[in-house]
């Protein structure tokens, strides 16, 4: 019997919440593959906002979709009963300009982690994996050497990223914590994931955060951009990463997520080599800045993870884009821009 018909037959059933992102719908599909059965978590129901996720392999017998606020406690509870497992995916973003960071940012991102952690204790969840992200690792770490190789046991500086209102990081660090913590106190197996800039095709018709990174490299324009250590990794990497935390035994606490590494000069530099014509950015809207030693991903491969190349990842992550049209001028003329969530991490 293979592993897909062993999930199928067991009736192994799992809870992805935020389901509809560019993560969450990856992992959904790899779900599905393999013969698991999905409670998926959403925002908005509608036709538009989730006929790719029902359009997916097995997802008409095996894709249940629950509209579920994180901050509704009942609602993830009615999401999560009779779940084994839960990927706790989705993040929650402030749809309007950030004017209180602790009601609009961080309370939500802690709160949503804590709910998501109850309701999976209170139905018995064999164990539960949060998404964190490298902005809980690798920002300004306390005492942590210049050139020393950034693991698990690396922290961002959360007081430093509020000095600087960089609210983004402020709540992965403190609902990451809060999970962990709450893993340690509860008896609850919580692991988390720690995952850098995620780039790749997507399943959701619009263009997430990460992919208008790649988007404005390509196309150039005002913004000045620092030039940063990037770590970049494959979202099909990333589902798999999450699936193998998962079911892999003697797995815990945190894991890196960052196999490959390039400057911001360097990305550009191999883009112009691969996609020559594109406009660009401009050398000099590069601004220089230090770099710190990289991150590792060696304790997620020693549970056997391996992953695509970055070049393979770039691939096709540019020929998704540009085959939807992403890479076109709009239609308005307004200029390309530089997500300002990653100009300040």
């Amino acid at each position: 019997m293979t592993r897909v018909e062993k999930n199928a037959e067991s009736g192994k059933t799992v809870c992805v919440t935020g389901a509809g992102g560019f993560i969450g719908s990856w992992l959904v599909k790899l779900l599905l593959s393999r013969g698991y059965t999905v409670h998926g978590t959403v925002r908005d129901l509608g036709d538009s906002k989730t006929s790719y996720l029902r359009r997916l392999d097995n997802a008409a017998d095996n894709l249940k979709l629950l509209n579920a606020d994180l901050l509704d406690y009942d609602a993830m509870a009615a999401a999560i009963a009779g779940c084994q497992g839960v990927f706790h995916v989705a993040t929650p973003v402030p749809s309007e300009k950030i004017t209180d960071p602790e009601l609009q940012m961080l309370g939500p991102a802690v709160t949503g982690t804590t709910n998501v952690l109850k309701a999976a204790s209170a139905a018995n969840v064999q164990r539960v994996v949060v998404v964190s992200s490298m902005v809980a690792v690798e920002i300004n770490p306390k005492d942590w050497p210049h050139g020393k190789i950034r693991d698990e046991s690396c922290w961002s500086d959360q007081e430093f990223c509020r000095s600087i209102e960089s609210w983004y990081p402020v709540a992965k660090i403190a609902a990451e914590a809060a999970a962990l913590e709450y893993g340690r106190e509860t008896g609850l197996d919580v692991l988390t994931l720690n995952p850098s800039l995620v780039f790749g095709p997507m399943l959701q018709p619009t263009v997430n955060t990460s992919n208008q990174f790649l988007i404005y490299f390509l196309k150039g324009g005002p913004d000045l951009i620092w030039d940063k250590l990037w770590h970049i990794v494959d979202v099909r990497d990333v589902a798999e990463a999450l699936l193998l935390l998962y079911e892999a035994p003697g797995a815990a606490g945190r894991h890196i997520c960052a196999p490959h590494f390039i400057t911001a000069r360097e990305l550009l530099a191999l883009l112009k080599s691969m996609y020559p014509g594109y406009p660009y950015i401009a050398e000099e809207s590069i601004r220089d800045m230090d770099h710190p030693a990289p991150m590792t991903s060696g304790k997620l491969e020693k549970l056997g993870w391996s992953c695509r190349t970055m070049r393979d990842t770039i691939a096709d992550a540019v020929d998704f884009c540009r085959e939807a049209g992403f890479l076109e001028d709009a239609v308005d003329g307004a200029p390309c821009r530089f997500p300002s969530l990653l100009n300040k991490v």
